[in-house]
């Protein structure tokens, strides 16, 4: 059922590691599986994203709304989720997306899920996670468990908003995240953001795991050098 390529990586072992962080610059990734179907369901637009999820940020939004709450308080709430979301973030990108694999299932789901980006950064159809595939994985029974984990920490009515505000996040990330691949800003904070991101696929891919910040990399202690500061060592 696997593609040709996605069968190999799995018998690359411990040198599937190296060899997914030698990126291949083409717009064209490759094929996953043989079935037309699967294969349809791993390629995402990244417009479908915002279309997608964007209706139901809205609708827990304007439940908090409806219960009262102010526009000002449901901005700070909002803003909160957001705040949480980059967290969350960095913590996946640095823990999940980059965990060392060296079995042939340890391998394959790695490239399925993170390392076919790295292989193939320019692939505009695997920038994004495609909602076929969240559908799949129950991706909407976790988000039910995080809105009962928000309600641990709030009240009924907050809780829509800090879940919706956490959900603009990922919204955010993954459409800056195409926009940081295949957009040509011309302001000096998106092509600072730009270059950071591009900086960890091409030159310090252990470090720089923020997408739509480099907050947490700073707080964590993985920014990566600049090449000034490397040529100065």
């Amino acid at each position: 059922m696997c593609g040709d390529r996605t069968a190999m990586v799995g018998h690359l072992g411990e040198s599937y590691q190296e060899w997914v962080h030698q990126p291949i610059v083409s717009k064209e990734g490759p094929r996953f599986f043989e079935s037309d179907f699967w294969e349809f369901l791993t390629r995402t637009a990244w417009w479908a994203i915002p279309t997608i999820w964007l209706p139901v940020v809205c609708w827990c939004i304007s439940m908090s709304v409806r219960m009262g709450h102010t526009l000002s308080q449901i901005a700070l709430m909002v803003a909160f989720g957001i705040f949480v979301w980059t967290f969350v973030e960095y913590v996946l990108h640095r823990f999940l997306f980059h965990i060392e694999t060296k079995s042939y299932w340890g391998n394959t789901i790695h490239y399925l899920l993170h390392g076919c980006h790295h292989k193939h950064p320019m692939d505009g159809l695997r920038l994004v996670f495609p909602p076929a595939a969240a559908a799949i994985l129950c991706i909407p029974r976790c988000l039910y468990q995080f809105w009962n984990l928000i309600k641990l920490c709030a009240t009924p009515s907050t809780t829509p908003a800090l879940f919706g505000g956490g959900l603009l996040g990922y919204v955010m990330y993954d459409v800056t995240h195409y926009y940081l691949h295949h957009g040509q800003p011309t302001n000096q904070v998106p092509k600072s953001l730009k270059k950071y991101h591009l900086n960890h696929h091409f030159r310090i891919q252990n470090k720089g795991f923020g997408i739509t910040s480099a907050f947490w990399d700073r707080v964590f202690g993985t920014l990566p050098q600049t090449k000034a500061a490397d040529k100065a060592r």
